[in-house]
């Protein structure tokens, strides 16, 4: 790792943390913040043997079943895909749209941003028009686009579920679409274009995403096993994340902070990852610095840990480069599969649960960590005080983000 990369100055610490005032997320691992905790608890995954049709042989995903009985309001049903039946889940777990609504009352519907990653939104709605497309080769005349399939659909059915005016963007940095958007939104908070914001993530599944990762040999044909010595792919799933971030007067408290986020583009390889991290560490210390920490005061890192041998590779080579052995990590991608531009979103909200519960979930199915691996891997759940989470995504094209969470008293 060169020194030029490593040394440059870190940014200048947030003036103030934003409180996250809730959080939620939906996944193969549990619909709601209290179902997750149990699976992460009683280590138990949800992913399950693909029976999508159409779909690679032999692959395991992270499938939201209950996604299939959603129905969306009926003044918005010009929407309806699978990814906004998913956020319309997740919108309507944990209390969150009731949250929103509070908040609204408070900052007024125009001053609350929407803020979401997506890597592929309704695509799945075009999947299915384009296979009913007629003798001359036109789609059919009841396929909406603009309302489904459409990346900015999702940010657009969110504000106008939520009752919001305030401005709306969709984000599609690949994997790090979720964690991304809660970078963009302290952006539009700390500018005063807004008070509050309404971020996080939703990807679902389809075929371009389960035929496209086959393509490019990355997909496990057993559930993923991140920094297992034996891992041998990806197993994809689907998730909607949500959070409502709002500015912290002096002084005040809050049981649940955003302190920090960070990116960077190393802009090595369309897919592969630099291998040495460069880009990942430039990340993780612009989190660090956002916050004012140094590495030393982060109780547990998630990893981005996606069960690839050259992912999972490079971001321990990072992790050592930053943390030595020092801090606990793992990924939860065992739980949940990879949810593309909804796993920085899933992962805060995972993050959330172990300060919370002082937890710290060891790896699934990992019956020995990579022998190459210098990071303190934990592949049992741990008990510990965790009070600061850094948590990890990197995506294609060399995208990577990290964002630092922290409990009342960090």
């Amino acid at each position: 790792m060169t020194e030029p990369e490593t040394a440059r100055p870190g940014p200048r610490p947030w003036r103030a943390p934003l409180r996250i005032a809730a959080i939620t997320a939906v996944s193969a691992a549990g619909v709601g913040l209290a179902a997750t905790r149990q699976a992460l608890r009683e280590r138990r995954g949800g992913l399950v043997p693909c029976d999508l049709p159409d779909m690679p042989a032999g692959i395991w995903i992270g499938r939201v079943a209950a996604v299939e009985s959603v129905r969306l309001p009926a003044a918005l049903r010009a929407f309806d895909c699978r990814n906004n039946r998913l956020a319309e889940l997740g919108l309507a777990t944990d209390g969150f749209d009731a949250a929103v609504a509070r908040a609204r009352a408070r900052h007024g519907a125009g001053r609350i941003a929407v803020v979401l990653g997506t890597s592929t939104a309704g695509i799945a709605e075009t999947e299915a028009a384009w296979r009913r497309r007629d003798a001359e080769g036109r789609l059919p005349a009841d396929f909406d686009f603009a309302h489904t399939h459409d990346l900015h659909a999702l940010s657009r059915y969110v504000r106008a579920r939520l009752g919001l005016a305030g401005p709306a963007l969709t984000l599609s940095t690949a994997c790090t679409s979720g964690a991304r958007a809660f970078l963009e939104a302290r952006s539009l908070i700390e500018a005063g274009v807004a008070d509050a914001a309404v971020v996080g993530g939703v990807d679902t599944l389809c075929r371009m995403t389960l035929h496209g990762f086959d393509a490019l040999e990355l997909l496990s044909r057993r559930p993923s096993r991140p920094c297992s010595a034996d891992r041998d792919g990806i197993s994809i799933g689907e998730a909607a994340g949500f959070a409502l971030l709002e500015r912290m007067e002096s002084g005040e408290e809050a049981a649940l902070r955003l302190l920090g986020a960070g990116a960077s583009s190393d802009g090595h390889h369309m897919s592969a990852p630099h291998p040495e991290g460069l880009g990942a560490v430039l990340a993780m210390r612009a989190a660090l610095g956002a916050a004012g920490l140094e590495p030393g005061a982060i109780d547990y890192v998630n990893l981005h840990g996606t069960g690839t041998r050259a992912n999972d590779a490079m971001e321990d080579r990072a992790m050592s480069a930053l943390f030595g052995g020092r801090v606990p990590c793992s990924s939860t991608k065992g739980w949940t599969g990879h949810t593309l531009g909804a796993a920085g979103a899933l992962e805060a909200a995972v993050a959330a649960i172990c300060i919370g519960d002082g937890l710290v979930p060891g790896c699934l199915g990992v019956a020995a960590v990579d022998p190459a691996f210098r990071s303190d891997v934990a592949v049992a759940n741990r008990r510990l005080p965790v009070r600061r989470v850094l948590s990890n995504s990197f995506g294609f094209g060399g995208s990577n983000a990290a964002l630092v969470i922290g409990g009342h008293d960090a």
